[in-house]
């Protein structure tokens, strides 16, 4: 069942807002079983409004709408909806009660705008809302269903998922749409795409494949449709297993969730701890290792040794081998991890070193130019590496391919394995 989602608003248009509507509802409704095939932000005008949902009824039968039901003027859906559907707004007790419920205690007295929220179109069915006073509108309108609901994210979900959705799967036959994600790192997407050719040519009909690539790694996602989820998931858990002998050591993760939480896992599971020595990555090893809740229990914290005087007064770093290889080097970012794992008395510990950009590069050290340890209970290894000219990749690459290194080594994957990542 195709489904459409317009978002109305010139402050998303002009970028004073991110429309997060979009996203966090298709996945919902793809969840749901319902298939969106496209989402439109327009302005704040009558005739945008009724252009788009007259095109969109072309194309789905479910449409949603978002944003213009404020008791504000610049607020015009109400009344777009009206003259698009050749009806009128009458006063809706009920709507007006739980306008009352909701602003009680929040204003004195319910002003000439709050009751105008209890006015709705004459052929829509109203939905209460329990955490705003904009009612939502459904219209069941020459065979489409067009809901109308407001911006607010808050409001907005609390009505998708308890009134909106529930609705939606009563009235509508909707398939299964199972996906697979597997999160693919250091391979490019041409590269990996050439790698599964004869692989992508064997899926069955009723699965597709998508590339999502990001700075250092890819999200393969596998999409398979069907009346049958058992039959559905079988199929994909079987083409998922035929990944693992083409690119199985690259794969770090068959759900789609971060590096650091992979990471995380498993150092609790084994009861090890780390520490990270930052260089040209400035903290954000370790702001990725802490984003996750219950980090305390295996991250000891970190150094961020900007300056040569800090890795050697602090990380023991020799000075010699700053004067004589410069910091970015294998020399200094082992001897970084290892003051790190030292210092901090972990069973682990990564370092970073490296010339981020946009300057500072040499015909032997170009920007982009990385060296990432890893001190272990076995010893250190180190591996250099080349990600690029533009500074927020390389410090974000720096960061997740270290903690990606530890997630292999973790896993069993040798030195010499990782060394031919």
């Amino acid at each position: 069942m195709q489904a459409e989602i317009i978002t109305i608003g010139d402050e998303l248009l002009i970028g004073q807002v991110v429309d997060t509507n979009s996203a966090w509802m298709s996945q919902k409704l793809d969840d749901a079983g319902f298939e969106v095939n496209r989402a439109t932000s327009i302005h704040d005008s009558g005739e945008a409004i009724k252009d788009a949902i007259r095109e969109a009824m072309g194309r789905a039968k479910i449409i949603l709408l978002t944003g213009g039901l404020g008791p504000t003027k610049d607020d015009i859906t109400k009344h777009t909806l009206c003259e698009l559907f050749g009806t009128k707004l009458v006063f809706n007790e009920r709507i007006l009660e739980d306008v009352k419920s909701f602003l009680k205690g929040r204003v004195k007295n319910i002003n000439e705008l709050n009751r105008g929220q209890a006015m709705v179109p004459e052929t829509c069915i109203p939905i209460p809302n329990p955490v705003g006073t904009a009612p939502i509108m459904w219209f069941d309108y020459e065979g489409a269903v067009i809901v109308s609901m407001p911006g607010v994210p808050s409001e907005m979900k609390t009505t998708m998922e308890h009134e909106i959705i529930p609705r939606l799967k009563q009235k509508f036959r909707t398939k299964v749409i199972l996906h697979q994600t597997v999160l693919v790192f250091n391979i490019p997407e041409a590269v990996l795409a050439e790698m599964l050719t004869e692989w992508e040519e064997q899926l069955p009909a009723d699965l597709s494949v998508a590339y999502l690539p990001a700075p250092g790694k890819i999200r393969l996602r596998i999409t398979g449709r069907g009346n049958n989820e058992t039959e559905v998931r079988s199929k994909l858990d079987t083409v998922t297993a035929g990944l693992e002998p083409i690119i199985g050591q690259n794969i770090f993760s068959y759900d789609d969730v971060q590096v650091q939480e992979i990471l995380g896992d498993l150092l609790k599971k084994k009861g090890q701890t780390l520490a990270v020595a930052e260089s040209c990555t400035g903290g954000m090893m370790g702001h990725l290792i802490t984003s996750v809740p219950g980090s305390s229990n295996y991250f000891k914290g970190g150094v961020i040794a900007y300056a040569n005087d800090i890795k050697e007064k602090v990380l023991n770093v020799k000075a010699v081998d700053l004067d004589e290889q410069g910091a970015v080097s294998q020399a200094v970012v082992e001897q970084m991890a290892l003051g790190a794992k030292t210092l901090l008395g972990t069973d682990y510990a990564l370092a970073t070193s490296g010339i981020a950009g946009p300057a500072g590069g040499t015909a032997d050290k170009p920007v982009g130019t990385v060296w990432l340890a890893m001190a272990s209970p076995e010893g250190v290894w180190s591996k250099q590496f080349q990600f690029g000219t533009i500074r927020e990749r390389n410090v974000q690459r720096s960061a997740e391919t270290a903690l990606i290194m530890l997630v292999k080594h973790l896993e069993g994957l040798t030195i010499a394995q990782i060394s031919q990542l």
